[in-house]
């Protein structure tokens, strides 16, 4: 209460935003609205609104707002500790049911799922990271681990790390993914030859690269598809 003993304009606010989204259903509120009702719980006590658009002119879309990391978060005033601890742990819930649909299916047969999943994951990150699917005789997903950060453009990889982990896990095959901060997924002469030379030193252990996925913002390319594998 104000010391007029008026509620503050932002309580009612809230109460018929939420009226809206369940009278209607979300999909009739803005991405900025369906952020505001997210930090409603988050930041009980304030009016959130100038917030939810600061954090949708800073990162552009929902999907960039969930890909941000904490340091990103936490440069937008309003987001503290607090804030970013359930804005990454909503990001994760997003992360693991994006993955449900891979979990105990064949690959290969699971292809827009698998898609899907990597989009997911990769499309909005800053710097560039391979990410090495690990599948056993069913092709079936073992793991999916990052083996290589990079800068924004370059991601080093090294062989002999990447048939060590498959030994390890007992994995038949994999897929490789990584992204291109640049929002083109054209691959790289640099790309191409990382790849081949991946087949050649992983065909002396009998380990099969299914496909590598270059993920970015303007699409996805498959080099299978491109006739690079």
């Amino acid at each position: 209460m104000n010391p007029a003993g008026v509620p503050p304009h932002w309580k009612g606010h809230r109460d018929r935003l939420r009226r809206r989204l369940l009278d209607r259903g979300p999909k009739a509120l803005e991405d900025y609205e369906l952020l505001e009702v997210l930090l409603f719980a988050i930041i009980p006590r304030r009016d959130v609104k100038p917030l939810a658009k600061t954090l949708m002119k800073r990162f552009g879309s929902l999907s960039a707002f969930l890909a941000a990391d904490r340091h990103e978060l936490m440069q937008i005033d309003g987001i503290g500790e607090h804030a970013s601890s359930h804005i990454l742990t909503l990001r994760e819930i997003l992360s693991r049911a994006a993955q449900e649909p891979i979990k105990g299916r064949p690959l290969i047969s699971s292809w827009n799922a698998l898609l899907g999943y990597v989009r997911h994951e990769l499309q909005h990150e800053t710097r560039e990271q391979l990410r090495v699917l690990f599948l056993d005789r069913k092709n079936q997903l073992i793991a999916d681990e990052v083996l290589g950060f990079g800068t924004v453009d370059h991601a080093p990889v090294y062989p002999r790390e990447v048939a060590r982990r498959a030994i390890e896990l007992a994995a038949s095959s994999l897929i490789l993914v990584h992204n291109h901060p640049s929002g083109d997924p054209t691959p790289s002469r640099s790309d191409i030859d990382m790849t081949r030379g991946l087949i050649d030193a992983l065909s002396a252990f009998d380990i099969t690269i299914h496909d590598h996925l270059i993920v970015a913002r303007h699409g996805i390319v498959s080099f299978k598809s491109q006739g690079l594998i």
